[in-house]
């Protein structure tokens, strides 16, 4: 048996990502390369580490089994190279920060930069995904630092405040709906709304809430991000539920209506989320106390 980091990785990411395109591209490599590091690591042992089917892979147990040892290899592997660091100057560590749609358009820009900018030794991994993606991420070691809606399940996580994020729904003032000062998500999906991309994390939260009164948003578009989102809504196009950091920041020349959600996972708040704060690597540990000292 002989696997490398490279290999390790491919096939994390492969499994992250459910499908071997993907996997191959955030690793950094063709498709064919990709496909032939997975078929050469299945011969070398004689099984099969994924199942292929229309939709993607899933690991088959022998694959789960390589899933929990190449995580704790790797995380030994940074861990080595961030020790190091210390003592070979120019090398750089790398800390995987998962996080949800509002966190990454809203408050880690600048803070992020500000940080990178104290922190030349150090790269950021930030990828988006739906908060209760984030905390299986955590759970199987696929990542550093995470931050997520209170509205998920932490229990073997530990979390420390980050930010309040309230959602609210925006319509142009002659909107019907615009005349109360709050709204049910139920009796506003009779109407037609402007939506996210459908892969980013706050478009998948605001569907499952939908799912679980059996119902479904009418979604007439979508849009890449809040400002462009905003201005269709300004101009007619729907409704869109949209986070108050986002409304309290954006400049628009046309005037929004906006209204308070009734239901409790409105009101939500970001917390910063790890497996273990005190055992998180050197730098995982700088950016966790660069978030924290910013939290509100």
């Amino acid at each position: 048996m002989h696997f490398d980091l490279t290999d390790l990785r491919l096939y994390l990411n492969i499994l992250d990502t459910g499908n071997i395109t993907a996997g191959a591209a955030r690793s950094h490599l063709s498709l064919a390369a990709a496909s032939a590091r997975i078929r050469a690591m299945e011969a070398s042992l004689g099984v099969e580490f994924l199942q292929r089917n229309r939709r993607g892979v899933s690991p088959t147990p022998a694959g789960d089994a390589l899933a929990r040892h190449a995580r704790v290899l790797l995380q030994q592997a940074e861990r080595l190279q961030q020790e190091l660091a210390e003592y070979a100057k120019g090398v750089k560590g790398q800390v995987r920060l998962l996080c949800n749609t509002t966190a990454i358009t809203e408050y880690l820009p600048e803070l992020l930069a500000d940080f990178l900018h104290s922190h030349p030794n150090l790269d950021i991994d930030l990828q988006e995904l739906p908060s209760a993606r984030i905390t299986h991420a955590l759970r199987q070691g696929a990542a550093d630092l995470g931050i997520v809606s209170d509205a998920i399940d932490t229990h073997d996580l530990q979390t420390r405040p980050f930010r309040d994020d309230p959602l609210v729904l925006i319509m142009p003032r002659e909107h019907p709906l615009a005349q109360g000062a709050s709204v049910s998500f139920s009796d506003t999906l009779r109407h037609d709304y402007v939506g996210l991309n459908a892969n980013s994390a706050l478009a998948v939260y605001l569907e499952e809430q939908a799912l679980h009164i059996g119902s479904r948003m009418q979604i007439r578009i979508r849009a890449d991000g809040f400002d462009g989102l905003m201005r269709m809504v300004a101009h007619g196009a729907g409704l869109a539920i949209v986070p108050l950091a986002a409304i309290q920041r954006g400049s628009l020349d046309e005037p929004l209506k906006s209204v308070a959600l009734e239901e409790d996972w409105a009101q939500r708040k970001l917390l910063l989320c790890a497996r273990s704060f005190d055992n998180l690597p050197g730098y995982a540990r700088a950016l966790f106390e660069a978030l924290q000292g910013d939290s509100l």
